[in-house]
């Protein structure tokens, strides 16, 4: 979501009802470069995220382009995405904290197991959109929840209908280091497993024909399916599994991560108010005319469901004409 954009524009400029009084760049390198950075592992040391951010003057956030709602290029080349109105969120509070002295630089890589290891090992010190399990929170710390997902297959043969028992002798994609990759083996191991670097390429051998179904991330798979307009079905009615999906620091940096829950719990906050910038930040990407179609009372009832276990954040009058939900 003149100069070159992907070198000189921001999140911000895309959006001004964002913009923060005290503006900073959140800029987006190109693909290749930032893909390099991300990747280069970063020497251990002391300091914590945020000393080494006020050092260097930038926080690097990594994600994938190619996974919407969460963050896909629009026509422009420019990232959109639920994760990315995330991200900005939290570049914001990150200004208010730090008085503007340091600005969000985002990398891509293909896939969440990508983001993990960007994260674990010091390349990048925030991803939004990661599922949750307990192998990864070994590695890093999760923030609150911004959403729920789970394992499904996007398939358009008949012959599967989200039984582990159709799955057999089918040739279903997964992507490296995914949940699903790992559930393939227990669900079906008769299954002919067919493995790609991201969901994308794995949607995209799905419609050229080379695989009888992708399984994954249901919230992923059904935004390309809505992206690229295809009739493929999503099984089971039921995930396999369900989990939350959140944000990811590097582990031991709670500085850090009280500024991303802060900028988290704002965000849904401002939703439940009915307040214009926080529904357009979530609406389009998961609301009932965005990309995932949830109604928006179930998104509230989410949102109350994460917020209740927090210290009390009092809902504010919902904004002049505008009903409270």
């Amino acid at each position: 979501m003149a100069e070159p954009s992907v070198i000189k524009s921001g999140l911000r400029a895309h959006l001004p009802v964002f913009q923060p009084r005290r503006p900073r760049r959140f800029r987006w390198f190109t693909l290749a470069a930032g893909l390099a950075c991300a990747l280069f592992p970063v020497a251990a040391s002391a300091e914590t995220v945020l000393e080494k951010a006020l050092r260097t003057g930038e926080l690097v956030m990594v994600g994938s382009p190619d996974s919407p709602p969460l963050v896909s290029l629009d026509a422009k080349g420019q990232p959109v995405g639920y994760a990315v109105e995330v991200g900005r969120r939290i570049d914001q509070e990150l200004s208010s904290q730090l008085g503007g002295k340091v600005q969000i630089r985002f990398v891509p890589v293909p896939n969440a197991a990508a983001m993990v290891q960007a994260v674990a090992t010091g390349g990048a010190a925030l991803a939004c959109g990661v599922p949750f399990s307990w192998e990864r929170e070994m590695v890093v710390d999760y923030s609150i929840p911004i959403g729920l997902s789970g394992l499904r297959v996007l398939t358009g043969s008949t012959a599967i209908d989200g039984s582990a028992a159709s799955l057999a002798g089918r040739r279903i994609a997964t992507v490296q280091g995914s949940k699903g990759a790992d559930a393939l083996a227990t669900l079906q191991p008769a299954a002919r497993a067919v493995s790609f670097e991201s969901l994308d390429a794995a949607v995209s051998a799905l419609k050229q024909g080379k695989v009888d179904g992708v399984l994954g991330d249901s919230n992923g798979l059904a935004g390309l399916r809505k992206t690229r307009a295809m009739t493929a079905r999503l099984v089971p009615s039921e995930p396999y599994a369900s989990y939350g999906v959140g944000c990811i620091v590097p582990q031991n940096s709670s500085d850090f991560l009280n500024i991303v829950n802060l900028a988290i719990a704002k965000q849904q906050v401002g939703y439940l108010e009915g307040r214009p910038d926080a529904v357009a930040s979530i609406d389009p990407w998961v609301g009932p005319n965005g990309v995932l179609g949830i109604p928006s009372d179930q998104i509230r009832a989410f949102f109350q469901a994460n917020l209740i276990n927090l210290e009390p954040l009092l809902l504010g009058p919902a904004p002049a004409g505008r009903p409270a939900p």
